[in-house]
């Protein structure tokens, strides 16, 4: 359209991707399918198993596995995404899972950890997680312990206090003659842990003087109906009820060598490898989410009449509206920017990752919150969606590394040593 084309007063209506030129055929197909199962199907799911226990969401009638077989039919797989080009795998992925976020942010989170024992083998090079387990297995992500947060990310101490002491590991593997022995725990944050049939565990490895090191570790697939092998209970928490957190013990847990997917000496690379797909994830997940609660008090905003109008006539509604409308755009344009680094380039960069998570956590949380304030009353009680909503956000800014912690390791990351005199 030409300027002599545009109208005498020229105002542009952002589509669900706000300001997106248009995707390809095929992403674009998927992101209507997507959009359509987020709003009609997977959201009331969400609603009603938010009201749930713990125990209730993952019992044998809950609606919990309708949502799994529903999501199932789409094909979204480690096999299926190596179908699409590899420059069109980033776009792909961002969709998705804002698609997921938009739905119910824990059931989105829940598809994701999902893919990830059979996404990271993928990555890893390894063809024998594909060979020996079906990906219609239930995976998990085994990393974090109950006196180990985010510092299992952290196997260089890059957020650690001067001096600060690793302490010991809560689940180790013993590596020998063609066996792999695990002994501990993983702690209640497990995602998907009481429900998983596959992780890909990440675990210590004692040194051979019995010491122990936080960069010498392994990742190892684990079939979750081994011998030695239990579960705790489902975790009762604030938010993101709808997704199945739980610990997972190992006791002589014996598995062949063929399990082992990245061993010590490189698994510094394999965290930073899994970190860098989790925090990006993690952005996309979250974008869904901050587009969720903005949708909702937008339509609220032109609904509801205080002072003989729409509040949305209201100035400073307008001004709110804007600044959630503009984080989900810098949130959604962050994940895709670094999606397409990360993806496309030959090593990623984690601090760039992190960029992704941290934003898009915290813009969603801002949003959410802005939401229940412009809902006033209404928005704290059950009644309305954006209570939820600003729970699940909440929790976002520490599953997958407290955000705190992240920026001091990006920080790290961002250092040049050699001008620090370091």
């Amino acid at each position: 359209m030409t300027f002599n084309e545009w109208p005498a007063r020229p105002k542009v209506k952002l589509g669900d991707l706000g300001a997106e030129i248009g995707l390809y055929e095929t992403a674009s197909a998927l992101q209507t399918q997507l959009n359509d199962f987020a709003k009609n199907k997977m959201r009331p799911i969400g609603q009603t198993l938010d009201r749930l226990s713990a125990e209730k969401v993952i019992a044998e009638e809950s609606q919990f596995w309708e949502f799994r077989k529903q999501y199932t039919q789409f094909g979204i797989n480690v096999e299926a995404l190596a179908t699409f080009a590899p420059e069109d795998i980033p776009d792909i992925f961002c969709v998705i899972f804002e698609e997921l976020g938009y739905g119910d942010a824990g059931l989105a989170i829940s598809t994701g950890v999902d893919l990830l024992p059979h996404y990271m083998a993928s990555k890893f090079g390894n063809d024998f997680v594909a060979k020996k387990y079906d990906e219609s297995l239930i995976g998990c992500w085994a990393i974090t312990e109950p006196d180990h947060g985010t510092d299992s990310l952290d196997p260089e101490g890059r957020a650690f206090q001067k001096g600060g002491d690793y302490g010991t590991p809560g689940c180790s593997a013993e590596i020998t003659d063609g066996k792999i022995i695990i002994n501990g725990q993983k702690s209640a944050w497990v995602s998907n842990g009481p429900i998983a049939e596959l992780a890909i565990l990440y675990c210590q490895v004692k040194t051979k003087d019995g010491k122990v090191d936080p960069s010498h570790g392994a990742v190892v697939i684990v079939p979750l109906d081994a011998p030695g092998v239990s579960k705790g209970p489902a975790l009762e928490k604030m938010g993101q009820r709808s997704l199945p957190q739980g610990e997972i013990f190992f006791e002589n847990v014996k598995l062949d060598i063929d399990h082992l997917l990245i061993e010590p000496k490189d698994y510094e690379k394999g965290l930073y490898a899994i970190h860098s797909e989790a925090n990006t994830l993690m952005g996309a997940v979250f974008t869904g989410c901050a587009r969720a609660a903005y949708e909702y008090a937008y339509d609220y905003a032109h609904e509801r009449r205080q002072g003989g109008v729409p509040i949305i006539q209201h100035q400073d509604v307008k001004r709110r509206i804007f600044h959630m409308a503009r984080k989900v755009e810098l949130s959604r344009a962050i994940t895709r920017r670094v999606a397409r680094y990360n993806m496309l380039s030959r090593l990623p960069a984690l601090q760039a990752a992190m960029f992704t998570k941290i934003t898009a956590t915290e813009h969603a949380l801002e949003v959410a919150s802005a939401a229940v304030q412009l809902f006033g009353g209404n928005g704290v009680t059950l009644e309305y969606p954006v209570e939820k909503i600003f729970r699940d956000a909440r929790s976002s800014l520490i599953e997958d590394g407290c955000n705190e912690a992240l920026s001091i390791m990006g920080g790290d990351l961002l250092t040049d040593f050699e001008r620090a005199g370091m």
